[in-house]
């Protein structure tokens, strides 16, 4: 696939995770999909369980990609996701609070199919956000 392809390819799965579509995971990634975050790797279907939970917490979660930039089998794409807290999230309670939590990914595609994610996002503004933590002054 071209660059092009694959970072239309990363803007399809937002488009359908704004949706809710989380069958977008089982068409979009290969069986052997491995998603790496900072608190550890995840399959297929852990991934699908971690997005559903995001979804259960914050279900007007909407996603939006503000760079992207794609290179060889690589596509790299920094992007805000917003949403109200509606349902119980790592333990915290619904607040109705409004979230902005921003992040990088980078997802390597092989075959038109997501192989692997890497992604770091602002675990600890969300966080703040929400509450759970006091910001610092």
């Amino acid at each position: 696939m071209s660059t092009e392809e694959n970072k239309a390819l990363i803007r399809r799965f937002f488009d359908e995770l704004n949706k809710g579509n989380l069958a977008v995971w089982d068409e979009l990634c290969a069986p052997g999909y491995v998603y790496h975050s900072t608190t550890g790797d995840m399959t297929l279907e852990q991934s699908k369980q971690h997005a559903a939970g995001l979804l259960a917490a914050f279900p007007d979660l909407n996603g939006s990609i503000d760079d992207i930039i794609a290179e060889g089998d690589k596509v790299a794409a920094r992007y805000i996701l917003r949403g109200t807290h509606q349902g119980a999230f790592r333990g915290i309670a619904p607040t109705g609070k409004r979230i902005t939590i921003s992040g990088i990914e980078i997802d390597r595609i092989a075959g038109g199919k997501f192989v692997e994610t890497w992604i770091i996002s602002d675990a600890l503004g969300l966080m703040q956000q929400l509450g759970a933590i006091p910001k610092q002054q």
